[in-house]
């Protein structure tokens, strides 16, 4: 993440997928949270997500436009989001978060 005085690590909670036969049982769910703790863990900050609100919004996740963010691609507002893994990680923070290059071709 790029702000005007510095630059701010950041992690991106890759796409999930649950094979459809197996949704609903709570896997997704389950890898999200151990992820997360895993994060925590490790002393991460701050965790960067694109995907369904009404999903993500349960593990903590908030419109990441809320926190000042924006992002280097192109994405609608509601469902780039961010995560504040440490109490106020994103406190008085804007800037953009900045993709790898080949992100570009997603």
């Amino acid at each position: 993440m790029k702000t005007p005085n510095q630059t701010i690590p950041a992690l991106a909670l890759a796409p999930l997928a649950v094979k459809p036969s197996h949704q609903h049982q709570g896997i997704g769910s389950r890898l999200v949270q151990v992820g997360l703790s895993k994060c925590r863990e490790l002393d991460h900050a701050i965790v960067i997500v694109v995907g369904d609100p009404r999903y993500y919004q349960r593990f903590g996740f908030k419109t990441a436009g809320n926190f000042g963010l924006q992002s280097s691609l192109s994405f609608p507002d509601e469902v780039f989001m961010a995560l504040e893994l440490q109490p106020a990680a994103l406190k008085n923070i804007t800037g953009t978060v900045l993709y790898p290059a080949y992100f570009q071709n997603l």
